[in-house]
């Protein structure tokens, strides 16, 4: 059975402020950071990891140096596939103002009503899904049954990933999640794929 853990980065400056971050460089505030380490300490605790992968963003990137600091990997795969939405034209700008201005590109139900819409310079729910579960599927096809991964991402990839393997439509997954800054989701694949944690914060 492959064993993947969806942790969330730490805190930034934007989350704090409530500022739609996309694919911004915002680096961890200090909350963040000790939240990083914090929670690689329990992870450490909790699992032995045969492999680690991240998003390229910044955030993502800060919070998984921390993590490997408490664990005995020696790297971490970062790519494109596992980065937050890019929200486009609409990056910077605090949530409410996108909530009462653009509701469609915001975080409440007008926005998972929308998930084909695309902002300027942007992508789309459905395209953010769709690079996500792919390479969701692509690590539980290629590593070995007895695996233990990873996967250091953002919230709304951890949505979509939850839905995905819940059999959810696009909209029901944003709705219906919630996962804190570095809370971990945990999956099992076995031929078929379960979600049996979800915003696991034991470290606090």
């Amino acid at each position: 059975m492959t064993t993947i853990v969806a942790l969330r980065h730490g805190r930034t400056a934007w989350n704090h402020e409530g500022r739609m971050q996309g694919w911004a460089p915002v680096p961890l505030d200090e909350r963040g950071r000790e939240q990083a380490t914090a929670a690689g300490a329990w992870l450490a605790d909790e699992y032995a990891f045969d492999a680690v992968y991240a998003s390229d963003l910044q955030r993502t990137r800060e919070t998984a140096e921390r993590v490997l600091e408490q664990l005995p990997n020696e790297d971490v795969h970062y790519g494109g596939a596992w980065r937050e939405r890019d929200i486009g034209v609409y990056q910077g700008l605090p949530y409410e103002d996108v909530y009462e201005r653009f509701p469609a590109f915001a975080l409440g139900e007008a926005a998972a009503d929308a998930a084909d819409r695309r902002p300027d310079s942007g992508e789309s729910l459905a395209d953010m899904y769709d690079r996500t579960t792919a390479r969701f599927e692509e690590l539980c096809e290629t590593h070995a049954p007895d695996d233990t991964l990873l996967v250091v991402t953002h919230g709304g990839p951890i949505y979509m990933l939850t839905g995905h393997v819940k059999g959810l439509a696009i909209r029901e997954a944003v709705l219906e999640h919630s996962q804190d800054n570095c809370g971990a989701t945990v999956f099992d694949h076995d031929g078929s794929t379960e979600v049996v944690a979800e915003n696991l914060t034991g470290w606090r």
